[in-house]
């Protein structure tokens, strides 16, 4: 059976977004088209894998372009999306693996997302067999302009920094209550003074 495909081409709105403290954010990717708006949550190291690579595929295009004008090396004037992830939010699924490619036809980034699957347990007995992987039930893919997704990137940025601050000693988050610094070995960090 095909999958249930979740299409925009291009959406009125791609965006990243939390809901959540810091500490205890859930990520979601949101496209939204008219009225028609689709939710898919996903770890945080995901949102920052996609930027990075968006980022990079975007800056390889304009490089091979030589001089056209047709990918932006930063956000057009008018792109920037700071507002919060459309109401309601109801999640699809949750991500799994994702595709990143260019389509030189259209000049669109183009990203599939699709669901999370347990890894599938092989007996002793399949081992000298390939393992094949399961059809997915449904696709979340995005066509998006090259403007949209440098704006998507920046978005991206700000939403992976307005999480919780690096300790400046070990590098892991620090919740409001601190946290115990390997570095300190295993003793909490106090300001001078306190």
């Amino acid at each position: 059976m095909a999958p249930l495909i979740h299409g925009f081409d291009p959406p009125e709105r791609f965006v990243t977004g939390t809901v959540g403290p810091p500490g205890s954010r859930t990520f979601f990717l949101q496209a939204r088209h008219g009225t028609r708006i689709v939710s898919v949550s996903l770890e945080k190291q995901q949102v920052a894998a996609l930027a990075e690579r968006i980022d990079q595929l975007l800056d390889e295009v304009m490089s091979a372009q030589e001089g056209t004008a047709t990918v932006p090396a930063v956000v057009p004037l008018g792109l920037e999306d700071s507002n919060p992830l459309e109401q309601p939010i109801e999640e699809e699924f949750r991500a799994g693996t994702m595709t990143l490619s260019w389509d030189p036809d259209d000049a669109r980034v183009v990203i599939e997302v699709f669901p999370f699957t347990e890894t599938p347990v092989v007996d002793p007995d399949q081992l000298s067999t390939e393992p094949s992987e399961p059809e997915p039930e449904e696709v979340f893919l995005v066509r998006l302009p090259p403007g949209n997704a440098r704006a998507f990137v920046r978005r991206a940025e700000q939403v992976l920094e307005a999480g919780r601050p690096a300790c400046p000693f070990c590098g892991t988050p620090v919740d409001p209550e601190g946290h115990l610094c390997v570095r300190a070995n295993g003793f909490r960090r106090r300001e001078p003074g306190v």
